[in-house]
Formats: C-alpha cells, structure tokens, sequence
C-alpha cells in the first residue's frame, strides 16, 4: 500500500504534501502530554505491521491496522500513521520521502475516519463497530491508493491484470483479517479497559 518515490506526478506529489501537512495540523491540534505514549504505542504497532510484506505478482500486500489506530486514537491516528511511515522510510526505503504525503493521506485518511466513525454508531454493538471500521479503512485506504495511481499514469488501468486491479483483489484477505482482528480487540478492551476504547475522540 505504500507508493514508492518516482511512481506518482510531480502534481499529485505536490498537491498530497500539501493536503497531508493540513492532514497533520489538523491531527496535532491541541496534542496533549497524555496523548503522546498512546501515539506512540499504535505508531509502533503500524511501523511492524506494515513491514510485514506478502508478494503478490509485481507487488506486494501488508497488514496495516488502520481502523486499530483509528478506533484507539481518533483524530491523532493521523499522527501515528505519519510517524510509522516516516521510520520506515529513512530506515528500510519502505514507501519513499516525496511520496510521504501521499502515502499518509492513503493511510491517515481511513484511519482518522474510522476513529471519527466509531464513536456515531452508538447503537451497534463495538466489536461489530471495530470490524467495521477495521474492513472498511482497508477498503477507503486502497481506493484512495488507486485514484493517486490513475491520477499520475492512465496507464495502471489497462488490462484485466494492470496493477490497479492485482492491488484491488490482493487486498481482500487483508480486509476480512484487519475487520476480524479490530473487532477481537475492541471486544477485549470493552471488557479489560474500556476506557481506551474510542479514547481518543475527545482529544
């Protein structure tokens, strides 16, 4: 999921570093002391995550807990998905530098709204909220990953096999156990330390 430099336009990779520092502003705005070891935690927990590649013909697929991030850390979950691709690309070429807007609007993006999500749908029981949320980041991080592509290169479109439509398939596993994984562990917080659940809304 991660867009290595040189993929994308010289355009898309302008206007993603713009909207990705208002992404962050955003994010950090009113960033308390508290909130800090909870970033850093599911920083940490993406940074690994992530490095966990499965090849899949020219490309590869990794687990990336965004709906995690998003459910525990709400509107910072930005924050500790920037953090994560930043490590990984000065210290494993993992993603690329100019590419690191794109890359945290690709996966900021559906984990900020799955942390905004979680705490509306008050009437659905949370394990099923997480499962939600953790399946339909995937979903919302792939589909923005494909409209940078299109964006830059009509050419990732053509053919049944072009990359576009390899990425879109590849993921589909990595959505129904990123959705059964989210919910098991908003289900076993709700139970052990509730408070952390949705946390970080109300930051």
């Amino acid at each position: 999921m991660h867009i290595a430099d040189g993929v994308l336009s010289v355009p898309v990779v302008g206007a993603a570093a713009v909207a990705a520092g208002g992404l962050l502003w955003y994010s950090a705005r009113g960033l308390k002391a508290e909130d800090v070891p909870r970033i850093s935690l599911l920083a940490g927990a993406f940074f690994v995550s992530s490095l966990i590649r499965v090849p899949v013909g020219v490309t590869s697929v990794h687990p990336v807990l965004l709906g995690l991030t998003g459910v525990f850390l709400g509107r910072r979950a930005p924050l500790a998905v920037f953090l994560g691709l930043l490590l990984q690309a000065l210290l494993f070429q993992h993603g690329g530098l100019t590419t690191l807007g794109a890359n945290l609007l690709i996966m900021g993006v559906p984990a900020l709204l799955a942390g905004l999500a979680f705490p509306v749908l008050r009437r659905v029981p949370p394990a099923l909220r997480g499962a939600l949320g953790g399946g339909l980041a995937v979903v919302l991080a792939v589909a923005v990953m494909v409209f940078f592509l299109v964006l830059s290169a009509e050419y990732y479109l053509n053919g049944p096999f072009s990359l576009v439509y390899v990425l879109s398939a590849a993921y589909l596993p990595v959505l129904a156990v990123e959705a059964a994984l989210t919910g098991f562990a908003v289900r076993l917080l709700q139970r052990v330390r509730p408070e952390l659940v949705g946390s970080g809304r109300r930051s």
